[in-house]
């Protein structure tokens, strides 16, 4: 008898990536002996490869909407993946338009929110629900009643490499680009260095790209911190930040592996985003939240560390 295959639809961003590892191993406990699919995006294909939920995993190159050819491919690749039941944990748009990319003929059992789907997640009150709720409550819909919360546990990764000597906390100064109100100011952020230095303790930077502004500033008024800016890889963002003394940083992915982590976080909100939705989730988490960040007192977020 041919195994049952699944289909787990999780393009992105790293937020939500991370609190969708509960559903992940959900699906797993649920499917033991399927043939298990994961589509996401291409950096999350090695970190996601390495749990042991999928049985192969496949990029989704997300084709542009003029990209006829591309289209093409996807709908070929989906229809003759042959699956049995499909979790859009993605619920988008572009990800519920995957189900009708698969007509005409056979489709899978479908769990999402896509028009015609057999699982259809109903709830009107879906937008209003934290993502890890939400997704729970999709998967109920679907027969799976035991959802855990997120895990990292099953990362690995050495951080030798990175020669941090004595007690460090993680800073993750940047974000979104576009979006310059989730960011607490890099003023206050390279206090709170100095601060942590004072304290016999290094401040390690985290991010990536656009973040670079930020992360370099800091390094550049605090000598003794160290700037990892771009050369973290997801594994060992999780490894340092078992191993830190705490975290602090804005609403942005990073955050969501760190608190996953274990690590004692410290996560900063503005008014343009409601933690209620999609706060960090862990085992010691502190959110701060002012409607305009600069209005945050460095000392406020120095005491929220917990250091002494």
């Amino acid at each position: 008898m041919n195994a049952e295959r699944i289909l787990v639809i999780k393009l992105g961003a790293l937020g939500d990536v991370v609190q969708a590892t509960g559903p992940f191993a959900a699906i797993r406990a649920h499917h033991p002996e399927a043939h298990i699919t994961l589509l996401t995006s291409a950096a999350f294909e090695d970190f996601l490869g390495a749990s042991d939920w999928f049985d192969e995993v496949w990029v989704d190159d997300r084709p542009s909407w003029k990209n006829f050819w591309g289209w093409y491919r996807l709908r070929f690749r989906l229809r003759y993946g042959r699956f049995d039941r499909a979790y859009d944990l993605q619920t988008s748009d572009r990800s519920s338009l995957y189900y009708h990319l698969m007509a005409p003929g056979r489709r899978p059992i479908w769990s999402g929110i896509a028009r015609g789907a057999a699982l259809r997640h109903k709830n009107h009150n879906r937008d209003n629900m934290h993502t890890i709720d939400r997704q729970a409550d999709q998967l109920a819909v679907a027969g799976i009643e035991n959802v855990p919360a997120p895990s990292l546990d099953w990362v690995q990764a050495d951080t030798a490499r990175f020669a941090i000597a004595g007690p460090y906390v993680l800073l993750v100064p940047g974000g979104s680009a576009h979006r310059p109100e989730k960011r607490w100011p890099v003023g206050s952020f390279t206090d709170l260095a100095r601060r942590l230095v004072a304290r016999g303790i290094t401040p390690v930077l985290i991010g990536a790209g656009a973040d670079a502004h930020a992360t370099g500033t800091i390094a550049s008024f605090c000598a003794e911190a160290l700037d990892l800016t771009s050369d973290t890889s997801f594994a060992e963002i999780t490894a340092l930040a078992r191993g830190a003394a705490g975290a602090v940083g804005n609403d942005t992915g990073p955050m969501h592996v760190i608190a996953t982590a274990g690590c004692p976080s410290v996560a900063l909100y503005s008014f343009a985003s409601d933690p209620a939705l999609c706060a960090q989730k862990g085992a010691d988490v502190t959110i701060l939240r002012r409607d305009l960040l600069a209005e945050l007192s460095v000392d406020e977020v120095e005491a929220a560390l917990k250091l002494d």
